[in-house]
């Protein structure tokens, strides 16, 4: 979702709720199916790694072709790093050629139509789509879409509503001509939503409340972008759930992102997870923006824990690392975030679309990202996201596979934060292994020189080595598993018995 807009719309709740006038500041299958996917299974207890497989500016064009051509190209690659899902954008159309899918403007539209100016999304063609799908599925990775259920943009004509005598016209009729009723015949129109942005910064035309107050000290709140779709009323529910439930069997989807939720009607986000995930075992992480760890411990018990949660906190957790740039505190990593309070619901990450995006949220981590990524690929709760920019980028592709491979053959066992041995620079946490696996040790330092300390691990007398190579030699531990254990300056080290 882009970011950008989401100060315009929490300051115009506060103004008046019907006429917003300034502010100071988004059932028919396709005749060729898609593959079926690989057996559905709990990803965070395989040690599975998600992939987002976009960033915000992604190109329309790239060597291999269309971005989902592109996608469909890397399938072996990514199955051989460890890649077990990926998370795919908004496949549906949005305001034109150029949007990125969070300017929604019509859902059963996968680059079918000529509407907007464009038959392909940004991303590609529905034959495209479905042929990336099926590559992916054919190396066994597990396919989620990007789920954008707050808003729809971009409509097809104005219409009036009037309020104390006065009309005003608005764009608010959804009529699809080109679509001719294909796969829905529902259309929409300004009853189905509370209101609509004016223009970016241009404040809201209000006809209807707000679905729900603001609440969370007013970090959730209705008003995010574009037209708001009425939850309240029970006609939208049905058809988005409906729409849920026919893009999951068109794509044959694993699992869905959703976008957004904490500007929808909680009990609405609810209802869609019983009714389209319901207990298929197909997988839903949810986008609730929450920095304080209170606010997304209360989202996870108001969803009922029908919704992984991304791990905002733990993000900026990492920001703050990198913003010290070797002066941050190295125990502020001890039992951090949403990830350390309820493993099983979340999903850490280090960055996104929304935060390397100058437009957007703009909180990257810039600095020591690699430590970071080390922390949750290697930790024992928590369902890690590896972003595309990062790995084909950015570079970091080759030292991210080392630690994605690492996850996969010996990040198991019971874990231990070494909260007496580390201090502001060195960071330890030890995985026990498991009578198939041998475990783990992680060591992180931020600071510019090498560092070593003598640990208690759970090896005794075994020899070690780091296998992701930034140190040479092994460590031989004792008796009682103690050993030295160094690490390189601003550098990462997991040490693994032979």
């Amino acid at each position: 979702m882009p970011t950008l807009l989401r100060g315009a719309a929490r300051a115009s709740l506060a103004a008046s709720l019907l006429l917003l006038a300034s502010c100071a500041k988004d059932a028919t299958a396709p005749s060729a199916p898609v593959a079926a996917g690989p057996t559905i299974s709990n990803a965070t207890i395989a040690n599975g790694i998600m992939m987002q497989g976009f960033y915000w500016d992604v190109p329309a064009s790239t060597s291999a072709g269309t971005w989902w051509q592109n996608l469909g190209s890397k399938a072996t690659e990514l199955s051989a790093a460890g890649v077990t899902a990926l998370w795919l954008p908004p496949a549906y159309k949005g305001s034109g050629a150029n949007d990125v899918g969070y300017g929604v403007y019509d859902r059963y539209d996968l680059g079918e139509f000529n509407q907007k100016g464009t038959v392909a999304t940004h991303y590609g063609t529905l034959a495209q789509l479905q042929s990336c799908i099926s590559a992916l599925h054919g190396k066994g990775i597990q396919v989620y879409e990007d789920m954008v259920m707050n808003h729809l943009t971009s409509a097809d004509a104005q219409e009036q509503f009037s309020y104390n005598g006065q009309n005003f016209n608005v764009y608010t009729s959804f009529t699809y001509p080109a679509r001719a009723n294909k796969y829905s015949t529902y259309q929409w129109h300004y009853y189905n939503f509370n209101g609509t942005q004016q223009a970016p910064n241009n404040g809201w035309y209000q006809w209807n409340a707000w679905d729900f107050q603001p609440y969370d000290n007013g970090q959730a709140y209705d008003n995010l972008l574009g037209s708001e779709i009425r939850y309240a009323d029970q006609n939208q529910v049905n058809e988005t759930i409906k729409w849920g439930n026919w893009m999951t069997t068109t794509l044959n989807l694993d699992g869905y992102r959703l976008d957004a939720t904490k500007h929808m009607l909680t009990s609405f986000v609810n209802s869609w997870l019983d009714n389209v995930k319901g207990s298929s075992g197909r997988f839903a992480v949810s986008e609730a923006w929450f920095a304080n760890l209170t606010d997304m411990n209360n989202y996870a018990s108001a969803t009922g824990g029908r919704t992984s949660l991304f791990d905002v906190p733990l993000h900026y957790t990492f920001k703050a690392m990198s913003d010290g740039n070797g002066s941050w505190d190295m125990r502020g990593l001890e039992f951090a975030g949403f990830t350390e309070a309820n493993g099983p619901l979340s999903v850490s990450f280090v960055d996104n679309h929304d935060t390397d995006t100058p437009g957007g949220l703009n909180s990257p981590v810039v600095n020591l990202k690699m430590l970071a990524y080390a922390y949750i690929l290697t930790r024992e709760k928590g369902y890690p996201c590896i972003f595309y920019k990062d790995y084909y980028e950015y570079g970091l592709g080759a030292q991210i596979k080392t630690l994605n491979l690492v996850r996969k053959a010996n990040a198991y066992g019971a874990s231990y934060e070494y909260t007496s041995v580390d201090d502001a620079d060195y960071y330890a946490y030890s995985r026990a292994g498991d009578s198939t696996h041998k475990g783990l040790m992680l060591i992180l330092n931020d600071g510019s020189g090498a560092r070593t300390k003598g640990i208690t691990s759970p090896f005794k007398n075994a020899t070690l080595t780091d296998k992701t190579g930034n140190y040479g030699g092994t460590i031989i531990t004792d008796a009682n598993g103690y050993g030295n254990f160094p690490v390189q300056g601003r550098s990462w080290s997991v040490w693994v018995p032979n």
